[in-house]
């Protein structure tokens, strides 16, 4: 009996403790990869979000022409702040605003104000501009040759009408039309129709507001300004030796300056105009059909039915077809000597005048390879 129960005692199995030593090797090696996977994990998440903390610090936009006004009421704290501001696309977010300005201890010093700020700006900036809390300045820019309006494809950055220029200084489309339809008074109006706009009025020039400026404030600056360049310059005088009324001298300097914004030639051009004028003839001035063309959402053509058109209609148009500025204004006033009756510009801009039709159409034979129409 013995024997037998020796020979099928159960026996230890070979290798069991290195067995048992080699498992937990193995679970010692599988926590140490996953406490190397989570602190790569924490360590990467940690990166991510520095990085995405310090990019919403950065700019929300690139053009530092763009402003937007803000209005923070008292008792705005640092989340409402942030909210409006992202709101309106001046900062990227709301979120890190107010962790920004509690880190930094400054969401207690933000001042209730008016401000006209630009998503150019990084927070950091803007931050330190509602801490100062001061009363903004800006500056404004209108330009000679532009409209009170553009209706093309091309970007905001690239415009330079009247409307888009103060809708970049912060200013609402509401606020910029009923102000452009206000009825105006005063000298520098004389001659002009009560029904017409302010096409031509809008003197280019830069100028600085307090921030609370309407844009009835902003354009009775331009116009004060604009009479006192009339004035300074004797144009009304000087526009009447010529025959016209200072309403007809803005509208011939607007043509003068949208066909050239180099003074010389500009010069040579009113003495065209008035050479043309005095010989019965159309002004002849493509810029004039163009600038119909483009209100009126059309293709221009030299042909246009349109009493701006000076390719058909004898004398000046209804009224400007742009802001004219100093230099134009002082061509229409005392243009050069000489008695050409044409004119052309080629692709660079420089512009060829002839006396006679077979001259000019020489010259657009020679030198007008893109701009004539015909």
């Amino acid at each position: 009996m013995l024997n037998w129960y020796s020979k099928f005692k159960p026996q230890p199995i070979s290798g069991q403790k290195s067995g048992l030593r080699h498992n937990k090797i193995s679970s010692k090696k599988v926590i140490i990869k996953v406490c190397i996977f989570t602190g790569g994990f924490l360590f990467l998440s940690v990166v991510g979000l520095i990085f995405w903390y310090n990019t919403q610090l950065s700019p929300a936009g690139s053009d530092l022409g763009q402003l937007k006004k803000v209005v923070i009421s008292a008792g705005s704290d640092s989340s409402d702040i942030g909210q409006e501001l992202e709101k309106q696309s001046i900062i990227r977010s709301a979120l890190v605003f107010d962790i920004y300005t509690r880190i930094t201890s400054k969401n207690s010093l933000l001042q209730a104000g008016t401000y006209r700020l630009s998503p150019a700006q990084s927070m950091q900036q803007i931050v330190d501009h509602l801490v100062r809390g001061n009363v903004d300045q800006f500056s404004i820019t209108f330009y000679p040759g532009s409209t009170l309006t553009d209706t093309s494809n091309k970007s905001l950055l690239k415009k330079q009408d009247v409307t888009t220029v103060l809708q970049n200084a912060g200013y609402s489309a509401s606020e910029i039309a009923s102000a452009l339809n206000i009825s105006n008074i005063g000298q520098l109006f004389d001659g002009k129709p009560s029904n017409s706009n302010l096409e031509g009025y809008v003197y280019g020039e830069t100028y600085r507001f307090n921030t609370g400026a309407t844009v009835e404030d902003i354009l009775q600056t331009v116009f004060d300004e604009f009479y006192d360049v009339i004035k300074s310059e004797d144009l009304v005088n000087k526009f009447a030796a010529h025959g016209l009324n200072l309403y007809e001298g803005i509208t011939l300097a607007s043509i003068v300056q949208s066909e050239s914004s180099n003074p010389d030639d500009q010069r040579q051009i009113a003495q065209v105009f008035y050479s043309r004028l005095a010989q019965g003839m159309v002004l002849g001035s493509d810029v004039t059909y163009q600038y119909a063309a483009a209100k009126a959402g059309l293709k221009a053509s030299p042909s246009l039915n349109s009493p701006y058109n000076t390719r058909i209609n004898a004398g000046l148009p209804p009224g400007p077809i742009s802001n004219p500025g100093l230099s134009a204004l002082k061509a229409v006033a005392d243009p050069a000597p000489g008695d050409y009756l044409y004119f052309l510009s080629d692709s660079a801009g420089k512009i060829y005048f002839a006396n006679t039709d077979a001259e000019h159409q020489s010259n657009i034979v020679n030198y007008c390879k893109e701009n004539c129409l015909e």
